[in-house]
């Protein structure tokens, strides 16, 4: 790999990255309590952050479905975009990579990607879910090997033991942040392990993984751009280990060994080993966390459920899948069309860019039977779009389910109920679809 300043993370994108996060926050602002059948259709922007903050979120992607399953939004913070909201259209946009693009020069995987001008000196982070055949799939393919049914049972006894000790050691009768102390714990320690770093700096993964998702939070970075002078620190935490695992005699079987060794990842330049890491850190974290607490949430509001689950821990089996569509931790992807082409009436052109939703996918009737109800024991659970479809379907999915699984057998041994005590605090973000902040309460 060749140096690269890290002082200096950004030359020429524009004022977005050095204008305050609370001037751009207060420029894009809207009113979330709006019915939003008292908005024109033409005017919904279903993706701005703030629905997702404040959980108004679904009913715009309710009567999208219903009136305008693929629908173009004109005006907003991350410029024009359609919406794709229905099950059967998701899935075609997800499967026909040669239609539509991840490629981060186009666009990239989530809304606010911008094309990017030939010779461009902008900065940018490239990563493998950000590029389209055949790189994706050559660096994809170098660390697929850690995800085998193989490899991921020899780590089962390992998930038990940390998922024991973290609830070993949860208060009882006293509220504390369920988020903090069971889900980013629990993935943290995971992710350590996944690149064999020491178990004292996970904190460090995680606040990255945190950093990477509240770049425009004024409660985080004063900037954008001080948000990514803090990333470039991991590019430094990782440059030393990748040094490190170079200078072994016999190549390790971690995710940094891996990129190491990898035909197509070994001659990364500093940015793309960076997006990389970020893209595994990410997705080692954030979309399993969400799922960790999104259960607890669920099974909460919908206490039937609750008892069901206590009368037959089998149930967890389809309970884990089921958790995964409810939570939709991954709330969007995004395309860039790469042609001119049809999608459900409407004319896309070449160009424009077509977000996925997910999680509006996720509750779609004509594909889900009684979607926004939370089933445990539904007879087709993995029948959702969570995990993606096509060459970009999450490589580390049945890793996620697996600490789900595992964490919920021990659950079940331990407490009876665990009650959420207070209000959740949801995630800024349109992207991905998550929980900050969980109080909870265990009863003896």
């Amino acid at each position: 790999m060749s140096e690269v300043d890290s002082n200096n993370p950004r030359a020429n994108r524009g004022d977005i990255f050095s204008r305050s996060n609370e001037e751009l926050l207060a420029q894009w602002a809207i009113d979330t309590s709006i019915d939003p059948a008292d908005i024109p259709l033409k005017d919904l922007d279903p993706g701005h952050p703030d629905l997702f903050e404040d959980a108004r979120q679904m009913p715009y992607f309710a009567r999208l479905r219903e009136e305008d399953p693929v629908h173009y939004t004109e005006v907003s913070q991350f410029g024009p975009y359609w919406s794709v909201t229905k099950f059967e259209d998701i899935m075609y946009v997800d499967s026909h990579h040669d239609l539509f693009s991840s490629d981060f020069r186009k666009g990239g995987i989530s809304l606010g990607g911008a094309a990017q001008p030939e010779g461009s000196d902008d900065f940018d982070l490239p990563m493998f879910i950000q590029e389209d055949p055949p790189k994706h799939d050559q660096q994809r393919k170098v660390v697929a090997p850690m995800f085998t049914p193989s490899k991921l049972a020899g780590l089962e006894d390992l998930i038990r033991k940390r998922a024991c000790a973290i609830l070993d050691n949860l208060p009882r009768n006293e509220e504390f942040n369920w988020v903090k102390e069971v889900s980013v714990e629990l993935t943290g320690q995971m992710l350590a392990t996944l690149f064999n770093v020491p178990q004292e700096d996970r904190h460090k993964l995680i606040y990255w993984s945190d950093a990477v998702q509240n770049l425009g939070n004024p409660e985080f970075f004063n900037t954008i751009e001080e948000g990514f002078g803090e990333l470039w620190k991991c590019y430094e935490y990782f440059a030393a280990v990748w040094q490190e695992r170079l200078a072994q005699n016999e190549p390790g079987d971690d995710l940094i060994s891996m990129l190491v060794h990898g035909e197509s990842t070994r001659d990364m330049p500093p940015n793309e080993y960076l997006g990389n890491i970020l893209l595994l850190i990410v997705g080692g974290n954030d979309t399993t966390r969400n799922s960790i607490s999104g259960g607890v949430l669920a099974l909460n509001q919908f206490p039937e459920q609750y008892n069901k689950l206590r009368a037959d821990h089998k149930l967890i089996n389809t309970m884990v899948p089921e958790i995964i569509r409810w939570q939709s931790p991954v709330a969007h992807m995004a395309r860039t069309a790469l042609t001119d082409t049809e999608l459900g009436g409407k004319q896309i052109k070449k160009g424009d860019r077509v977000a996925m939703w997910y999680l509006s996918g996720n509750r779609d009737g004509d594909a889900i039977e009684n979607p926004d109800e939370f089933i445990i024991d539904r007879s087709n659970p993995r029948k959702h779009v969570s995990f993606g479809f096509g060459i970009h379907r999450c490589v580390g999915n049945r890793l996620g389910e697996m600490q789900l699984r595992v964490l919920w057998e021990e659950i079940l041994k331990r407490f009876d109920h665990i009650e959420v005590t207070g209000d959740p605090v949801y995630l800024k973000s349109s992207f991905i679809n998550g929980i900050r902040n969980l109080p909870v309460t265990i009863r003896d």
